[in-house]
């Protein structure tokens, strides 16, 4: 755990839920499990505190507990579920890009809550478009109800982990901690409920003022009403199945970028089909027949049988091996794809490779790796893939000479000084020059290889290579600060403007209530006026500057999806 994560860490939860919150659980990530009582020692908070933070915590998937052998329970901080936190707003779009509205404030509510039953999520939701629809229009409960079944059905919410019930009869003491558990069957089966009912909207202040003398009937009402007939199942928000959309959507773009627009779309055919079947950490999709592929592509795409073939040849042809074949049940494979006598004897299975989304990734950056993608030779064998995001990050530090003795380095895998300033025509002193730079900042390292056992440099070769895997992890470190620095940069400016904020919140606020209760237009006008031509110049150079942090923020958080894509899956080769 780097520093960088630790800050960021704390940003994100401060941000998010607040100092008490944040302290609890940046002292569980410095310091790992901790029971209950060590940890309102350490942080001198008082144990109600403690309890209510890690309740918030556990409530949002932060945090996790686990019962020791002498019956004490210890809780633990996922670091990396807490990183999480800064894809949210990526989440959300997903959702409103597939399901429109009512797909967004379903993943917004899950998240903002961690954990919620169907039937409340459906009545908020409801309620939220009502509040937006026109006066005498409501949203429907079914409709909502749908919507969620839908995002269910693709995987992108899940039933959360529940206790396993206890019978009454049994006279053993209940354990400290439940252990949860869920059925991998029931995981995105949805309970069936008749939610009938349309949304409400706020009543107005008056209207709440004529119904304080009803509270005490409501209180009565309340108590007596019964539990939802979905009371005790929980869902949230399934973070891998966005993660999977994520990867797919950048393979689609790198076919696209190396091919064309239909290669593309036949992998996103592809994709589409094994989403639901195949696991999202899964090397390979499922095994397709072309038949399959043909009969699934969409009907605007006129391709033909014969097309199709030809294009999944060259799609397991391509050195990048994005679509291998596999022998079917018609017998071996044939050496030439476009050769078989029977196309349908042979399975196109889609390979995910991390080096095809480092491609996709990096090549809306800048231009420049776009030009790298299309010339390199991506080996899905090879640990190599996030060569062209090591060369987005060499330019823009120390120019474009850096950038191509790094790709010369990365290609020829071990240079000494003088090759590389032959092979990338450079004067000795400068090339000299770039090479320290970037062995300081470890972009390329140094291997020694001897002559003899006494190491003495005039008889050494001193060898320049590029480690991706510790390059990959020096960027994501550099990205981590990047966001702790964007986020802290956008406090500061809120801070700032604090006192024109609140002002600007206000006459929003009298507008709105005089707009409500029919104010003439002179009025209107009047209030306005409150805030002058300087402050709202300076509001707008408010606005724009966070606006620019929030899109550098999103920015950052795909290298970082890339990066962590790429070391997790070398990590789980080594």
């Amino acid at each position: 755990m780097t520093q960088a994560e630790i800050k960021l860490c704390s940003l994100l939860l401060q941000e998010h839920f607040g100092e008490i919150v944040e302290k609890i659980g940046t002292h569980l990530i410095k310091t790992g499990s901790q029971p209950l009582r060590v940890i309102a020692k350490d942080t001198g908070m008082l144990l109600d505190q403690v309890k209510k933070a890690l309740c918030v915590l556990i409530q949002h998937n932060l945090v996790t507990y686990q019962l020791q052998k002498r019956g004490i329970v210890e809780y633990e901080a996922l670091c990396s579920r807490v990183l999480r936190i800064l894809r949210y707003p990526r989440y959300i779009y997903t959702a409103k890009t597939l399901y429109s509205d009512m797909g967004e404030l379903i993943v917004e509510e899950l998240l903002l809550n961690g954990k919620m039953t169907m039937s409340a999520v459906v009545q908020k939701v409801a309620d939220r478009l009502t509040e937006t629809m026109e006066d005498g229009k409501t949203m429907d409960y079914a409709e909502v109800s749908n919507t969620f079944v839908r995002l269910a059905d693709t995987h992108f919410i899940q039933r959360c982990p529940v206790a396993p019930e206890i019978s009454k009869a049994s006279a053993a003491p209940p354990p400290p901690a439940p252990t949860l558990a869920v059925n991998e069957k029931d995981m995105y089966l949805v309970p069936t409920l008749n939610l009938i009912g349309k949304g409400k909207r706020r009543r107005s202040f008056d209207d709440e003022e004529k119904s304080e003398h009803k509270a005490k009937r409501q209180k009565q009402d309340a108590d007596s009403k019964e539990p939802p007939p979905d009371d005790g199942i929980y869902w949230q928000a399934n973070i891998d199945r966005f993660h999977q959309y994520f990867r797919d959507q950048a393979i689609v773009s790198a076919v696209a970028n190396r091919m064309d627009q239909t290669s593309s779309e036949i992998v996103r055919t592809m994709l589409r089909m094994s989403e639901i079947t195949t696991s999202s950490n899964a090397p390979y999709t499922q095994p397709l027949s072309s038949n399959e592929i043909f009969r699934s592509l969409p009907a605007g795409y006129n391709i033909v049988k014969q097309i199709l073939d030809q294009y999944l040849t060259l799609l397991a042809d391509d050195p990048t091996h994005m679509a291998p074949a596999m022998a079917g049940q018609a017998g071996s494979l044939p050496e030439k794809y476009a050769g078989a006598t029977s196309q349908e004897s042979l399975s196109w299975s889609l390979s995910v490779n991390p080096g095809i989304v480092a491609g996709a990734c990096t090549s809306s950056i800048s231009t420049r790796p776009l030009h790298l993608w299309q010339q390199q030779r991506w080996n899905p064998s090879s640990r190599r893939e996030l060569c062209v995001s090591c060369c987005v990050a060499a330019p823009s530090r120390f120019g474009s000479r850096c950038a191509r003795i790094f790709r010369l380095v990365l290609r020829k895998k071990h240079l000494e000084q003088k090759q590389v300033e032959d092979f990338a025509m450079i004067p000795a002193k400068e090339a000299k020059d770039i090479l320290y730079k970037m062995l300081s900042e470890n972009f390329v390292s140094l291997q020694e290889i001897p002559k003899t056992p006494d190491h003495a440099p005039s008889r050494t070769f001193y060898l320049y290579t590029v480690n991706t895997l510790s390059s990959a992890r020096m960027l994501l470190h550099r990205c981590y600060k990047s966001v702790a620095n964007l986020i802290e940069r956008r406090q500061y400016e809120t801070k700032e403007n604090k006192r024109l904020l609140e002002k600007s919140q206000r006459v929003e606020a009298i507008l709105a209530s005089m707009q409500a209760t029919g104010a003439e237009e002179g009025q209107l006008q009047e209030i306005e006026e409150m805030i002058t031509a300087p402050e709202r110049q300076q509001l707008e150079s408010l606005k724009r500057n966070v606006n620019k942090i929030d899109a550098s923020e999103n920015q950052v958080d795909e290298t970082i999806f890339v990066l962590e894509s790429y070391i997790e899956s070398t990590m789980k080769k080594l």
